[in-house]
């Protein structure tokens, strides 16, 4: 009876653990493409300002899209 009664508690605990693990995972997947998207955005938008002092005369990569104002 006791077996059964830990293997029950131990087959729960492994559910349990194995859901928290996918919410982990997504959560952590979720976190990166956030962090790459809002740092690509932010080159471009960075690359289209006007340039601070000393990059005036610098070219722009040509991966970089042009954006009207």
């Amino acid at each position: 009876m006791m077996i059964n009664i830990a293997f029950t508690y131990l087959l729960t605990q492994a559910s349990v653990a194995s859901e928290s693990s996918s919410y982990s995972l997504a959560l952590t997947t979720v976190l990166i493409v956030g962090f790459v998207a809002a740092a690509l955005i932010g080159s471009i938008a960075w690359y289209n300002s006007k340039r601070p002092v000393g990059w005036e005369d610098k070219e722009r990569p040509d991966f970089v899209p042009d954006v009207d104002k």
